[in-house]
């Protein structure tokens, strides 16, 4: 069932691939039809099935200690899920740093359950094959602050820490093709292909992109994360891969978080 979806969906953007690309040689509204197409997938959106399994996997006893994560502390108080995702990054004390939630969550399996890291992280994310824990149990916790207006703090000097570090690597050019992020996200009205660019250091932009990630990507069949979303743009600069939940990550969530402040968080979202 979930293969004929996935290549229903597929298919689907394939075909509106070509209406679109015909509309932009006859002089049509682009942009109007990538985000018809949108609109018109959102409600039969596949990440509600990485959803409930990310529930099930929350209730589920696992790891040597045979304990679930209902007392995993995600900011709001142990097992609290509901908000959490619209308030991280955060400072949390008993780790003495700043952690998002796939962080905050390897944090847990680890200490927790007793996984190790290399455990925890054996799919850190799906391949079509093989599924990813960590990208369903993201799923799971973003999708219970739907509806709620992010507020990620700074209150904390760590937390001011990071959103300076990831200013700084937003704006940091380097790699062979010397990118940085703001060579895409740094200016309005900018595409590659048929994908518009938000520019990230405007607030609307900044809010419309941070608030439809995790999301389920038409193109992959998966459901993705801000962490796989960073690593993709690291690809893309043909820098080296972020270590998953590096304070290099974290900081630059922190940065694009906060700048979303405000904002009605509205995910798992779906997209090309």
């Amino acid at each position: 069932m979930m293969q004929w979806r996935g290549g229903a969906l597929m298919l689907g953007a394939a075909l509106v691939a070509v209406s679109v690309g015909a509309q932009a040689q006859s002089g049509g509204d682009t942009i109007k039809k990538i985000e018809e197409y949108r609109q018109a997938l959102a409600d039969g959106n596949p990440a509600d099935l990485w959803e409930a399994r990310g529930e099930d996997l929350w209730k589920q006893k696992r790891g040597p200690k045979n304990v679930s994560l209902e007392r995993c502390d995600l900011g709001k108080g142990p097992g609290v899920v509901k908000g959490a995702y619209a308030e991280l990054p955060r400072y949390f004390a008993d780790a003495d740093r700043v952690m998002d939630l796939e962080s905050r969550l390897l944090h847990c399996m680890t200490t927790q359950q007793g996984m190790t890291r290399a455990e925890a992280l054996k799919v850190p994310f799906g391949d079509g094959e093989k599924r990813s824990d960590m990208e369903a149990l993201s799923a799971y916790v973003a999708g219970e602050s739907r509806g709620v207006k992010m507020n990620v703090s700074q209150a904390h000097a760590k937390e001011r820490q990071a959103y300076a570090l990831g200013q700084k690597l937003f704006y940091y050019r380097g790699g062979p093709h010397d990118f940085a992020c703001a060579t895409c996200h740094g200016e309005a009205n900018k595409r590659i292909r048929l994908q518009d660019l938000p520019n990230l250091t405007e607030t609307k932009d900044a809010q419309k992109a941070y608030t439809t990630w995790p999301a389920y990507r038409v193109s992959q069949g998966e459901l993705r994360t801000m962490q796989w979303r960073l690593n993709d743009c690291f690809r893309q600069q043909r820098f080296p891969f972020l270590e998953f939940g590096s304070d290099t990550s974290v900081a630059l969530l922190t940065f694009l978080a906060r700048n979303a402040n405000g904002a009605e968080f509205n995910a798992p979202a779906i997209k090309r």
